[in-house]
């Protein structure tokens, strides 16, 4: 993947000069602190976790960030799950500094998400499907580990009936970002990549069509710590984070 290459090499000189404080792998979320004060996380892929699935033990805490840095191309989802939690720690201060986005509006009105606004969504957010309804805006879904939607049909949606494309960013960590991207009709313009797992970088993603990155920027660093080990998912962590966006300048595509 192209933005694995590009968040290695934005951040190559950073993690050579930066120490990994901690690494907290929870069920639904691994979070990663670095000596700078940084904090950052991603999503704990389910199907990584069981006896024997980690792989050999290396303790990646007071270390340099650079060696946990390159597992962003390791085979193991656990490993790149980790690597881009410290992707986004390491990126902290700068995303601290991006405007406020907690309750949504600001990128749905960019977007312009209004009545019958045809929205497919992949990664299910729960909490967004209540702000899309009250907007008369109609979803299509995928989420494979929650059961949620068809892969083909999704993907035939992406090409023609697609207006606007949420983007989980756990797809980074299954590698299937530019695998979805693939899909979408080239006059589609208005697409978002959002989570907690999101690095937003707009450098890294100046090959891709997206035109907005929204992430998660944690306040309270020890309870969303606490919350992670106690094994929360989103609602509980944004309680003591803050929601930021911010403009991609996407590269054009064609119709190939």
């Amino acid at each position: 993947m192209q933005l694995i290459q590009n968040l290695l090499a934005h951040f190559s000189d950073k993690a050579s000069r930066t120490l990994v404080t901690s690494v907290t792998l929870g069920l639904k979320y691994t979070a990663v602190t670095t000596d700078d004060g940084g904090i950052g996380l991603a999503w704990t892929d389910p199907s990584a976790l069981g006896c024997g699935k980690s792989g050999p033990y290396q303790d990646y805490e007071g270390q340099p960030a650079s060696e946990l840095l390159a597992l962003l191309k390791d085979p193991s989802p656990l490993n790149r799950g980790m690597a881009l939690a410290l992707v986004n720690a390491l990126n902290y201060h700068e995303a601290s500094g991006l405007p406020d986005d907690t309750s949504d509006g600001g990128w749905m009105d960019a977007f312009a998400i209004g009545p019958d606004t045809r929205v497919s969504m992949v990664g299910f957010f729960r909490p967004l499907m209540k702000k899309f309804k009250a907007r008369g805006a109609l979803v299509e879904i995928l989420d494979n580990d929650q059961g949620v939607g068809d892969r083909v049909d999704f993907y035939a949606k992406l090409n023609g009936w697609t207006e606007v494309l949420l983007l989980t960013s756990t797809s980074i960590i299954n590698q299937s970002t530019e695998e979805v991207l693939s899909h979408l009709a080239p006059d589609v313009t208005r697409i978002i990549m959002l989570g907690p797992s999101t690095p937003v970088i707009p450098q890294a993603f100046s090959h891709l069509p997206v035109s907005i990155l929204a992430g998660t920027v944690p306040v309270d660093h020890e309870a969303v710590l606490k919350a992670v080990r106690h094994g929360q998912g989103t609602p509980v962590i944004h309680r003591f984070s803050r929601k930021v966006c911010i403009a991609n300048a996407p590269s054009p595509r064609t119709s190939g």
